[in-house]
């Protein structure tokens, strides 16, 4: 009787598992292994992360191959294939000289902000001085204003529009417009607060006894900064020096604004895919291809870099 009993409890929790939706079954799991609910939100922001950043590129390419007079009602696969796009958007435009551009003003810019960065952040993260933390923040508080703030005082003075007195001598600013000093000055103004940040935060982690040991050999402090302290901060530097190219890779605001437009006055890739649009057409397909050539040297140097950005910082954040 007892075991007729077991049967049919066995019988009817089975019935209950069987008559559970695949929702309840799945709480069930997450319920007896909550490691279960860990993976699914994992999976999740994974998906959600691949989606919203590959998406757009996977776009840029439907445009690209799809021939511009079918650009219209378009679904999720491009209406044809043409890949002599690719090489159509060099004979129209040269777009080669538009890139290189774009690195010769990322590159100056660069090597401007990790020489002065370097200086600044060993002063704020070695030297101890009364107002330190007020003047690092009014620093960082730069990097907060919008570009247009500064546009129109500094258009003004690389276009020769300012006076400027120098004591008895009233001299005209020079006209450098069309040239990368109205381009690269900004950049680095903008994009210095970031690397003086994370310069600071790795230079005030190296010991002060090997500083110290460089100076008992006779160099000075400057010579300890250049001899010992950039060597051994490098993924500190490397990371600076990749997010600055990048962020002046990718600025818009005064590398439309500082130039003409033409390859010839150091305009960067913003303005050769603008490039592409005429007076009564506007080729999507060539901006699209464009666009992708333009954004492959800057995915590649994060490709290669990331495991340097990503140790310089988490390794900035650490406090030892």
């Amino acid at each position: 009787m007892a075991t007729d009993n077991q049967q049919g409890a066995f019988e009817t929790n089975r019935d209950a598992e069987i008559k559970r939706g695949p929702l309840e079954t799945w709480v069930g799991k997450v319920i007896k292994n909550p490691k279960r609910a860990y993976r699914s939100m994992f999976y999740v922001a994974t998906v959600f992360f691949l989606v919203t950043t590959l998406f757009p590129f996977y776009w840029l390419l439907v445009l690209a191959l799809t021939p511009n007079n079918l650009i219209s009602n378009m679904g999720l696969l491009p209406k044809g294939f043409n890949p002599g796009v690719f090489v159509t958007m060099f004979e129209r435009v040269p777009f080669h000289l538009y890139m290189f551009n774009s690195f010769v003003l990322g590159l100056t810019t660069t090597v401007i902000v990790l020489l002065l960065a370097s200086l600044a952040g060993y002063v704020f993260g070695r030297l101890r001085f009364p107002g330190r933390t007020f003047l690092m923040l009014a620093i960082l508080a730069i990097s907060y204003f919008p570009p247009a703030a500064f546009f129109l005082p500094l258009f003004q003075l690389f276009t020769g529009g300012t006076n400027l007195v120098l004591g008895p001598i009233t001299v005209s600013s020079p006209d450098l417009f069309n040239t990368p000093a109205p381009m690269v000055l900004p950049f680095s103004a903008l994009f210095m607060p970031l690397s003086i940040f994370i310069l600071t935060t790795f230079y005030g982690q190296i010991p002060d006894g090997l500083e110290d040991a460089a100076r008992v050999e006779g160099t000075t402090r400057l010579g300890a900064l250049f001899r010992v302290i950039i060597p051994l901060s490098a993924p500190g530097v490397a990371t600076a020096g990749v997010l600055t190219f990048i962020s002046v890779y990718n600025e818009f605001f005064f590398s439309f604004l500082m130039n003409n437009g033409e390859a010839s006055s150091w305009a960067p890739i913003v303005a050769g895919i603008l490039k592409y649009q005429g007076q009564f057409d506007t080729p999507y397909n060539l901006m699209a291809a464009a666009s992708i050539v333009g954004v492959l040297p800057v995915a590649i140097l994060v490709i290669v870099a990331q495991e340097r950005i990503v140790s310089g910082l988490t390794a900035g954040a650490l406090k030892e």
